[in-house]
């Protein structure tokens, strides 16, 4: 008995520290991005591009790197989306559910899933190079899509397996095909999962600079071509921590908050509109 007292209280402080551990990190990033770059944050840089100089502290804002980070995050979200629905839906309504063909596409997405952004940026800039492009929001827009597939993919893939087996059966037996089980039934009841999951691949997206690094390039102008140059959020942030002026890596900070508070609005709304749909589900 004292043997089995001691062994509750040991994991349940393991369990506390742990805890602890996840949501001190999260508090301390914050309190230093905020501490560092909250003296650097006003109006001028939000609302403007850099100007002449604004690297070695002359006047300018980031706004080219948030339009361009939003409009590079919904695009590359846009094209994950239209590979990673099908293949999801194929995966539970198509084939069995111990076919090997599902297992090893599982088994892929995996190891996509574990592979570093830069090497997804290397892998980016070879196809660059091989159909002739040149950096720009389209390359950047693939290879971010790229990193995010299996992510979406697998999230949107646990959220289906979830679904009860009686309703895809009593569908099939109302005489439904399986496109219209998939879009009609499946899709409906698995939509708040879905929505999330679209929106956690939408925020790895625009937080990663490793895969836009050699793939989107950077400029000073805001986002207007597929085919020109784009600059990001991460990119910003690592050129401004990069210099050796102490006001513009502060304006480094500044921007990280403007990222951080981007990511904290993506992960708001995705709770609210999750509860939304989560009403129509069949329990």
């Amino acid at each position: 008995m004292h043997g089995k007292r001691i062994e509750e209280i040991f994991f349940k402080f393991l369990m506390l520290f742990s805890t602890f551990i996840v949501v001190g990190s999260l508090v301390l990033i914050l309190a230093v991005i905020f501490l560092k770059g909250l003296p650097a944050l006003n109006l001028d840089m939000l609302i403007k591009t850099p100007e002449g100089g604004y690297y070695i502290g002359k006047e300018g804002g980031i706004l080219n790197a948030i339009l361009g980070s939003i409009v590079l995050g919904f695009g590359a979200t846009f094209l994950a989306f239209l590979v990673s629905m099908p293949m999801v839906f194929y995966l539970n309504l198509y084939l069995k559910k111990n076919s090997k063909l599902a297992l090893v596409v599982r088994l892929f997405l995996d190891i996509l899933w574990g592979i570093p952004s830069i090497v997804y940026g290397a892998f980016g800039f070879t196809l660059m190079v091989f159909f002739g492009l040149r950096a720009s929001l389209l390359a950047g827009m693939i290879t971010v899509a790229l990193l995010i597939i299996p992510i979406m993919a697998r999230s949107m893939d646990e959220i289906l397996k979830m679904i009860p087996l009686e309703l895809k059966e009593a569908s099939f037996s109302l005489g439904a095909t399986r496109l219209e089980t998939a879009t009609k039934i499946i899709f409906k009841q698995a939509m708040p999962g879905i929505l999330t999951a679209v929106l956690i691949a939408f925020g790895r997206g625009i937080g990663d600079a490793a895969s836009v690094l050699f793939t989107a390039g950077f400029t000073d102008f805001l986002p207007y071509s597929l085919f020109r140059p784009v600059a990001t959020l991460p990119l910003a942030i690592f050129f401004q921590l990069g210099t050796p002026f102490p006001e513009v890596q502060q304006r480094g900070y500044a921007s990280a908050i403007v990222l951080t508070v981007l990511l904290l609005t993506i992960s708001i709304v995705s709770r609210l509109l999750s509860k939304k749909f989560s009403k129509h589900i069949i329990r």
